[in-house]
């Protein structure tokens, strides 16, 4: 049998537009005679569609593209996940041949942690389904079905099925993908069947999904692989007997079996792919933060980002990741400087843009501070200089790039990291203003790895950048480490803290002082209500600040 697995990336709420990219990849397999298609989970709505699920107009409609792109099927079979309304609402694939709807295939594990949380909207499916092409049994699946493992027994045991197809939309973050295939091989090798996974690719708000599908052979052994944070259609050849045995059915384990009229063809040669080269952590996560960027700009209708160059590493990268996912034409970079910039980030700031090649702007702030200062001189008559007079700069700053994307319609990319969010080393209505914040899940160290690994392509980040102490220079001489710890540091405290969830004991006993420590969740717990008014950003760990990690903004608990 050969298969296709189409590894797309839908628009959340685009009906229309999906179905129509359905029914171009349902021609494109045919060409390549292929007796299957899939596609991934949610596909025709988009994914995760969240509380549009919860609209009938948005269901009927989705339900209604179904059927539009079942009248568009023939001489192949499709298996398509949509939101499908029965009573009640199941996450579904259906699964067409000959211009029809043959049946369903229900979700039955519905993930709710981390960032999902299917429980909301959908119910379990009760049968397992099995469908039967040409005598052929392929067991459909969806998502955390093939992760929690029951399903694919079902399937494989009393079901009789050879080929194990799953249709997914699983999140990039860094190591996800081996451990997706590592998953897919001892599911085959345990069922000794062959089993194709399919995800999405593309990214929606914080989330990006990388593709990455795969094939593997009853031994585990990939045959095919999708290549990652790209469209792909994986075509493979899967060897697979018929069968007359009757399908079990007991009480615990019911199998939902579909039979489809449909000949497998003749093949005249097998279909042979190169399998791609799996990429490096690194460059697997730069090419992330350049999808996410890329699809939530143009997904939202923008054509052209702006982002505030300071001469530091944070907004330089940022700068050259938006020039990649979007082309050097449609990024502006602006410096602002004030009576405590250093002419050396004016600079750094000016060659970068000329590196990148992107269109730069200079609006000078410090006369615009003064008026500030001025206008606040009586009301803080007698008091010393502080962080507020400090703050003024960088929201002066934000208005200004605000100001910007009013005008001229750009979308304004903000530059902080993970661990200047994560201990509230930022401005509200200042720095934190801004329609995307590429860094958002990107430990400061990391910042520095990435502009490393861009640079060894094609240099267009000065030296000076990286071998000065950073700064916001927002106050004479000053430096981050001023106020926080050096950043070698932080981040593995950070680390334990947000993503493990590990007490300030539990941290302690790694090696870190106490001191230190108890000062770092004491800044994390305080600035939760930063972040909650911070754009969305891309999520490339485990554990992200916005829908991973949800605390509330009222909280006494010291982290012990």
């Amino acid at each position: 049998m050969r298969i296709a697995l189409a590894q797309m990336n839908p628009v959340v709420g685009d009906i229309e537009g999906n179905k129509r990219k359905i029914i171009a990849w349902i021609r494109r397999a045919k060409r390549h005679r292929a007796d299957l298609i899939a596609f991934p989970e949610l596909v025709i709505c988009g994914y995760p569609a969240e509380d549009l699920l919860l609209k009938h107009g948005f269901i009927n409609r989705c339900q209604e593209a179904v059927g539009e792109i079942a009248s568009e099927v023939e001489g192949i079979v499709a298996i398509v996940g949509f939101p499908r309304l029965e009573r009640i609402l199941y996450n579904s694939a259906a699964v067409i041949a000959n211009g029809s709807v043959a049946g369903y295939a229900d979700k039955i594990d519905l993930p709710n942690y981390g960032v999902f949380d299917e429980k909301r909207y959908f119910t379990s499916g009760e049968r397992v389904t099995v469908v039967e092409i040409d005598g052929k049994r392929v067991g459909v699946s969806i998502c955390e079905d093939i992760w929690e493992g029951n399903v694919p027994r079902i399937q494989a045991s009393l079901g009789m099925a050879e080929l194990l197809l799953n249709i997914s939309c699983s999140p990039y973050h860094i190591g996800k993908g081996k451990e997706r295939h590592d998953l897919m091989a001892k599911r085959a090798r345990e069922n000794k069947a062959w089993v194709a996974y399919l995800n999405l690719v593309g990214g929606q708000d914080e989330l990006v999904f990388d593709g990455h599908s795969i094939v593997v052979d009853p031994d585990g052994n990939p045959i095919a692989v999708g290549k990652q944070f790209e469209e792909d259609l994986v075509i493979a050849d899967v060897e697979i007997g018929s069968t007359e045995k009757t399908v079990e059915s007991t009480e615990n384990a019911k199998i939902n079996l579909i039979k489809v009229n449909h000949i497998i063809k003749k093949q005249s040669s097998s279909a042979k792919r190169k399998i791609p080269r799996q990429l490096e952590t690194i460059e697997e996560i730069y090419k992330a933060l350049v999808t996410g960027t890329r699809d939530y700009v143009r997904k939202n209708g923008f054509e052209k980002v702006v982002v505030g160059l300071s001469g530091g590493i944070d907004s330089s990268l940022v700068a050259v990741i938006a020039s990649d996912a979007l082309g050097r034409d449609k990024v502006i970079g602006v410096s602002m400087p004030s009576r405590y910039s250093s002419e050396e980030s004016i600079s750094d700031a000016r060659k970068l843009a000329r590196a990148v090649g992107i269109r730069f702007m200079l609006i000078d702030i410090d006369k615009i501070f003064q008026t500030y200062l001025d206008v606040l001189s009586r009301v803080f008559k007698g008091l010393p200089q502080n962080e507020t007079e400090e703050n003024l700069q960088a929201r002066i700053r934000g208005t200004i790039l605000m100001a910007l994307s009013n005008k001229f319609g750009y979308m304004v990319l903000t530059t902080g990291n993970k661990s200047e969010l994560g201990v509230g080393y930022c401005t509200l209505y200042g720095d934190l203003a801004g329609g995307y914040a590429l860094l958002k899940d990107v430990p400061k160290t990391m910042v520095y790895e990435l502009a490393r690994y861009r640079n060894a392509k094609e240099k267009v980040i000065p030296e000076s950048v990286f071998i000065k102490p950073p700064s916001a220079e927002l106050r004479p001489n000053q430096r981050d480490e001023d106020s926080l710890p050096p950043y070698r540091i932080l981040d593995p405290i950070l680390e334990m803290y947000v993503v493990k969830d590990m007490s300030i004991g539990e941290i302690v006993k790694m090696g870190y002082p106490e001191e230190i420590v108890v000062e770092v969740v004491r800044k994390v717990d305080r600035s939760e209500y930063k972040r909650r008014q911070g754009p969305p950003g891309i999520r490339i760990t485990p554990r992200a600040f916005g829908k991973d990690r949800r605390m509330p903004i009222t909280n006494l608990y010291d982290g012990r």
